[in-house]
């Protein structure tokens, strides 16, 4: 039996991340260099940092219906890297991660225009939304 969760739950679980990540955090895109780690628990190896992008210092507002909508993110207008990009991290100011997820064109946590980052170029994200779905 698949589990299902109150919408009230969903938001509440959502908001634990705003909480976590506090004020002015950072998305970090990374490229697959060394392979994705497991999870966001995980150390770094030789991963490499492709685009860091500065958070609005109001993360997000309450989450809604399941759905965390993150506010504004200012663009990296100048790539550190160049690469293919394959996972995020949001991470505290202080850098501790917190969430992790995958980035491709379609259909994963964090969709870009494109994956092919060039050092030098700005990296935008134009909208930002973690969704808590049922199982």
């Amino acid at each position: 039996m698949a589990l299902s969760f109150s919408t009230t739950l969903r938001n509440n679980r959502l908001d634990q991340i705003t909480s976590a990540v506090g004020g002015s955090a950072f998305l970090r895109i990374y490229d697959a260099t060394g392979g994705t780690p497991a999870n966001v628990g995980t150390a770094l190896g030789s991963q490499v940092l492709l685009a860091e992008l500065t958070c609005n210092a109001t993360f997000a507002p309450a989450a809604s219906g399941g759905v965390l909508t993150l506010n504004s993110i200012t663009q990296d207008s100048s790539a550190n890297a160049t690469g293919t990009a394959a996972f995020f991290r949001l991470v505290t100011s202080g850098g501790t991660a917190v969430v992790q997820g995958t980035v491709g064109t379609s259909g994963q946590d964090l969709n870009l225009n494109s994956v092919s980052l060039s050092s030098g170029s700005a990296v935008s994200v134009t909208s930002f939304t973690i969704t808590e779905a049922n199982s």
